[in-house]
């Protein structure tokens, strides 16, 4: 038998009802996370509306699930409010969301700078640039 001829097989493949040829699996990827509706119809033969993959939306500033979708509020950091939602009655989740708690990318460097006296521009007899040298 050569390369190019194809085994023959005594088996045929089965055939299939319209119902099975038309059912389409579940769109699943990294960002989405399937449902249980999701995971029955992949078992059923049955294909409905209901069948969706659902990304929760989440706060900007909170990155939790917690916007509500007809509101357009977050419950957590309270978008789109110019301000930071908190209460004096949760105080743990003050401390949870307080300053400090986080990267602090420019609050990290203000210490050094205060003991320096916030100083700005070229330091005091800092040479010029090479071409001014020679």
């Amino acid at each position: 038998m050569s390369a190019l001829q194809e085994p023959n097989t005594s088996q045929e493949e089965p055939q299939l009802t319209s119902k099975q040829r038309r059912v389409p699996r579940p769109l699943v990827n990294a960002t989405t996370r399937r449902t249980p509706c999701a995971d029955a119809a992949v078992s059923s033969t049955k294909f409905s509306a209901s069948v969706v993959v659902q990304r929760s939306p989440v706060g900007p500033n909170s990155r939790r699930r917690s916007l509500h979708i007809q509101k357009h509020t977050c419950s957590s950091c309270g978008y789109p409010a110019a301000k930071i939602r908190q209460y004096n009655w949760g105080m743990k989740a003050k401390r949870r969301k307080t300053t400090g708690t986080g990267r602090m990318r420019s609050m990290k460097e203000v210490p050094r700078k205060f003991k320096n006296g916030f100083q700005t521009g070229a330091p005091k007899g800092a040479r010029g640039t090479i071409s001014n040298a020679a």
